[in-house]
């Protein structure tokens, strides 16, 4: 990457992002971080301007110092040739163009033309500008650089003082320490800012990220949940619709009492489905959201309506209750509640002609136990994700719908699924459910 154009490379010498750190400050502080933003920024977008800018103004000074004489105010030898007085000049002012790209090698330059300053005797300000690249070193190159750079930046003072030894130590050798001191303290304090503000812009970027891939990960989760219950609500309802209009079909011509009876469960049984289906779609408009959450989801109390429902579609189920659901979570008695509507939907589409059903429902102080089964001798029951199913929750291997919004509702508690044929000889099908008992808090 090409430095002139890198953020590194850039801003009073680097790039700081454009961002208004001084809200809530006083007014005269705010002034002045906007002039120095607008600085950065413009340094940022044009380098190349504002090191002609900056190399210019300092050519300009030290040609006017040379030729007003202003240089011999302070000279400790004005017999120097003028030829040298402005290859020095130029030396020490021109080589800050290109301070960003190659700040050791304008270094080395400068300090060089500095120890000729300083030999003949000429004490040119012009030699001032080291400090400009020393400032450079200290926002761009390792703290090892800049300790052997400072230290070599005295030597030009260090060769002057013993040339021309007038005056005392003190007064010619600890100011420059001095000066080029405080550059690099700056340099440094400079530095470590921009860090600091990079490593908080990259903190926000990736906090960005992290609130992104969170978001991805609830509306996955969500389109999952929802999924699930329209599948729960949809798959069982139809099954039990379906099977009461073939029944209803079949008795139309023998019996138009039970046709008439088919098509008023047919009624009910849609009528749930509508009300169910309505509310799981009101959590996804905004404005029914609270109304949607406030609404009930089926509970074990539900059950037995479920049971009703099925046997009305002409599947006998004859179901036990053992001990009482006491102080069990909604979310739990809703996973038992559509285990138990997926086992019988399932024995309904695939349990064959004069299948039975039994559930059993047992509430212990380990939790609670179901257990589906029927006598059908119809396949697979979970479609073509059905086959191979071992008779352990965590064997199995569904690609099917109903398979997995049951295992997935299981292992949001904890629990386990089993699910099978019965052991030969016996003919039919088994859904075992186990939901340990919550945890107390």
């Amino acid at each position: 990457m090409n430095p002139r154009t890198s953020p590194q490379a850039s801003g009073s010498d680097q790039g700081a992002p454009d961002q208004d750190w001084s809200a809530g400050a006083q007014p005269l502080t705010r002034y002045v971080e906007r002039g120095v933003q607008w600085v950065r920024t413009f340094d940022r977008r044009r380098p190349l301007v504002w090191d002609i800018l900056l190399t210019g103004f300092f050519v300009t000074a030290g040609l006017i110092d040379l030729v007003g004489d202003g240089w011999r105010n302070i000279a400790q030898n004005t017999d120097v040739p003028a030829w040298l007085l402005y290859a020095i000049t130029l030396t020490v002012t021109v080589p800050l163009l290109w301070r960003r790209r190659h700040p050791l090698a304008v270094y080395s330059v400068m300090l060089l033309a500095g120890l000729a300053n300083n030999w003949t005797g000429a004490v040119l300000q012009g030699s001032l500008t080291l400090l400009i690249v020393v400032f450079n070193i200290a926002i761009r190159l390792p703290p090892r650089t800049l300790a052997w750079t400072y230290c070599l930046t005295l030597a030009p003072v260090v060769v002057g003082r013993i040339r021309y030894p007038q005056g005392s130590w003190d007064q010619q050798v600890v100011p420059t320490m001095m000066s080029f001191a405080i550059v690099a303290l700056m340099g440094i304090a400079f530095r470590t800012r921009q860090e600091y503000m990079a490593s908080l812009v990259q903190r926000a970027k990736q906090l960005e990220v992290e609130r992104d891939q969170q978001a991805q990960l609830a509306t996955n989760a969500e389109r999952t949940r929802i999924a699930r219950e329209m599948h729960d609500i949809i798959g069982h309802n139809l099954s039990v619709i379906t099977t009461l209009a073939d029944g209803g079909a079949y008795a139309a011509a023998k019996s138009p009492e039970r046709a008439a009876q088919a098509l008023t469960a047919i009624g009910a049984t849609s009528r749930q489905a509508l009300t169910e289906l309505r509310r799981l779609l009101d959590v996804l408009r905004d404005e029914a959201h609270e109304a949607a959450a406030l609404a009930p989801q089926p509970a074990l109390t539900d059950l037995d309506r479920l049971i009703d429902g099925v046997r009305a579609a002409g599947l006998p189920v004859r179901s036990t209750v053992i001990g009482h659901p006491d102080s069990i979570p909604a979310g739990r008695q809703l996973t038992v509640y559509r285990v138990v509507q997926e086992a019988l939907t399932n024995t309904l589409k695939h349990g064959g002609p004069g299948a039975t059903a039994t559930v059993e429902v047992t509430y212990g102080d380990d939790g609670v136990r179901v257990r589906v089964t029927d006598t059908g001798a119809g396949g697979s029951r979970f479609g073509s994700a059905g086959r191979g199913l071992t008779s352990s929750g965590r064997g199995l291997t569904s690609s099917g719908r109903g398979l997995t919004g049951m295992r997935e509702r299981t292992a949001l508690y904890g629990g386990t699924l089993e699910a099978g044929p019965l052991p030969h000889p016996q003919a039919g099908w088994h859904v075992e459910l186990r939901l340990p008992k919550e945890p107390a808090q």
